[in-house]
């Protein structure tokens, strides 16, 4: 993982409630806490491939189980086989295992690349199939949930993900579309001004989507002279990727586990910037990149996005764990930074980068776990 400031956000989208404790028993506070430290999860996202030994991978997940962490989320580019070798070393090791794949962005997909009617098309008229013509970076190549066969090619890499035993979560990445707004902090690197919807980022205006909205809606988006003001062809694709996330929540609880996703910061953010109202979905667990420096942020930003998302999802039994990027967090930063998610409502925190983490930033997660 990454590729994953790339990967994530495109380098280019927790946390116990205290409880009060009890006023008329020592013993019965003292249990609250030790509940609430039980409950908040540490989760790592990390990538995995082929080539290291099971040896290596025991002793990783050993180091990451001795630091702290409950929970790996393990990107194998879908490879369900590759997931079935190492789940049983990581849950040896005492992690919860998720399954981490990118779901509408599929780079390098062997199987998507022979169909190019499946992919994203720009306002302009520019496919994610066509290597020059991918909007920020080459990877993004973006599968269209409005084509059948597409979508039909990506819940079944979710159900292969599923049939895994000893996996908790199938967990959704890039469940969005194509970056309409980048990150603030990431523009200079685009040379690129984003005051509008502008039409090289706005997505998807291939056949398949146009036809299964111009059926319900009458009327053409690819002929709208402002398309960004119209409500329906936004809340469109809003429920595109809303209904594919209900898919997947029906496949993966077939198979007795949970899903999980990565997700932008807060609801109206990735509203906004990603089409993609998480607030909405029925979704066991979400884990939102509050990474605050891509957006010029200050660290209190986390928890500020953190109490959004929390507050949005107030009434749904969707989890929020908070996710952090931790090469950019000094050690002071990130003690305080996973305080910030606690005292906002998050179950737990996740971090990324997997193999970069400093020993000095491991020893000041198991410390706040005290």
């Amino acid at each position: 993982m990454k590729l994953k400031i790339a990967f994530f956000s495109l380098l280019l989208s927790v946390v116990a409630c205290n409880n009060a404790s009890k006023p008329n028993a020592v013993t019965e506070s003292n249990d609250s806490e030790i509940e609430n430290t039980e409950k908040f999860k540490y989760w790592n996202w990390i990538t995995a491939g082929h080539k290291k030994s099971d040896s290596a991978y025991a002793a990783h997940f050993n180091k990451l189980k001795n630091y702290g962490i409950d929970a790996v989320l393990i990107n194998t580019g879908a490879d369900a086989k590759l997931l079935k070798r190492l789940t049983p070393i990581a849950n040896k090791a005492g992690l919860e295992v998720h399954a981490w794949m990118f779901t509408t962005n599929r780079p390098g997909d062997s199987i998507a690349l022979q169909h190019p009617e499946w992919y994203m098309v720009s306002r302009n008229g520019k496919s994610c199939f066509n290597k020059e013509e991918r909007p920020y970076v080459g990877y993004y190549q973006w599968l269209s949930p409005s084509h059948p066969e597409a979508r039909k090619h990506i819940l079944s890499l979710v159900e292969g993900l599923a049939e895994v035993e000893g996996v908790a979560s199938v967990h959704l990445d890039y469940i969005r579309y194509p970056d309409v707004y980048l990150p603030v902090g990431l523009l200079p690197k685009y040379d690129l001004k984003q005051e509008e919807e502008l039409p090289d980022y706005d997505f998807d205006y291939s056949d398949a989507s146009v036809e299964k909205f111009m059926a319900i809606h009458h009327k053409d988006p690819r002929k709208m002279s402002n398309p960004a003001i119209d409500i329906e062809w936004k809340n469109f694709r809003l429920n595109e990727i809303q209904s594919l996330v209900g898919e997947a929540y029906e496949i993966v609880h077939n198979h007795n586990k949970k899903l999980s996703a990565a997700v932008f910061p807060y609801p109206e953010m990735a509203d906004h910037m990603v089409r993609q109202r998480w607030d909405k979905w029925k979704i066991d667990m979400v884990l939102p990149m509050i990474y605050y420096n891509f957006y010029n942020e200050e660290l209190d930003w986390i928890g500020y996005a953190t109490k959004q998302g929390i507050d949005d999802l107030e009434g749904r039994p969707t989890e929020l764990h908070t996710g952090l990027y931790t090469p950019k967090l000094s050690n002071p930063d990130l003690k305080e930074a996973i305080q910030l998610a606690k005292d906002n409502g998050a179950q737990g925190v996740a971090f990324f980068d997997d193999y970069s983490m400093t020993e000095e930033q491991f020893e000041i997660i198991k410390a706040s776990k005290k």
